[in-house]
């Protein structure tokens, strides 16, 4: 592939050329179509990966036929950090929601290059204590709340400006929607329907516009 990670993520771009050089020796560059999966909950994991170009849903595995979704990745984001520390197993499962790009990193050389230039390490754990914010936040939702509130978080979540140039509605089906709720597809079909009638939120095919972030946030908050 054409394009290059050091052109895509303010934090390799700050690195100076001998850092990128190693970097660019040590990765391999994998083109998934929209709905492949990424990598498996359980597999093997030899690499940090990042996403190039995409948008990439991780998600949990909770049984045989249950979901839950734990957030979206964009291109500049990371799929996986954790095998730089030594872990060595997937512990969730990524699938892309479009045709998109990955980077697979070598964890040494990755390793190498934090540890040289501590500037980087700190941004690279910036992005880091933000997941680990999404992931906190997302036991209080499955843990306190009622269906409403949860679906209102995860709606507030997929709304958020970070994800404002995705069009991340034309990627999701109404199970995935349900599946960053943790609540069922049926219950989230209902409660989206009464969004609307409140006004709350408008609904346009498989668009989703929010109409009160005010009443969205409160629904959110009481649960």
């Amino acid at each position: 592939m054409a394009a290059s990670i050091e052109h895509t993520a303010g934090c390799f771009q700050n690195l100076p050329p001998e850092a990128l050089k190693l970097i660019a020796q040590k990765k391999t560059q994998i083109s998934y179509l929209r709905g492949e999966t990424v990598f498996k909950q359980g597999a093997f994991a030899p690499h940090v990966l990042y996403v190039n170009e995409g948008l990439v849903r991780l998600y949990l595995q909770t049984g045989s036929k249950r979901q839950v979704s734990l957030r979206l990745a964009k291109t500049g984001d990371f799929l996986v950090f954790s095998s730089v520390f030594g872990e060595n197993i997937y512990h969730f499962s990524a699938q892309a929601l479009k045709d998109s790009v990955i980077c697979m990193i070598d964890k040494d050389a990755l390793r190498q290059v934090l540890l040289t230039y501590p500037g980087f390490a700190l941004q690279i754990t910036s992005r880091n204590y933000s997941y680990e914010m999404r992931y906190l936040e997302l036991i209080e939702n499955i843990s306190s709340k009622q269906m409403r509130g949860k679906l209102a978080s995860a709606l507030a979540y997929l709304c958020n400006s970070e994800f404002q140039d995705e069009s991340v509605f034309d990627h999701l089906t109404r199970q995935d929607i349900a599946d960053f709720a943790s609540i069922t597809m049926e219950s989230a079909i209902r409660f989206l329907r009464e969004f609307e009638k409140e006004g709350v939120i408008g609904l346009n095919g498989k668009q989703v516009e929010i109409r009160n972030w005010d009443e969205l946030r409160r629904i959110s908050r009481v649960g």
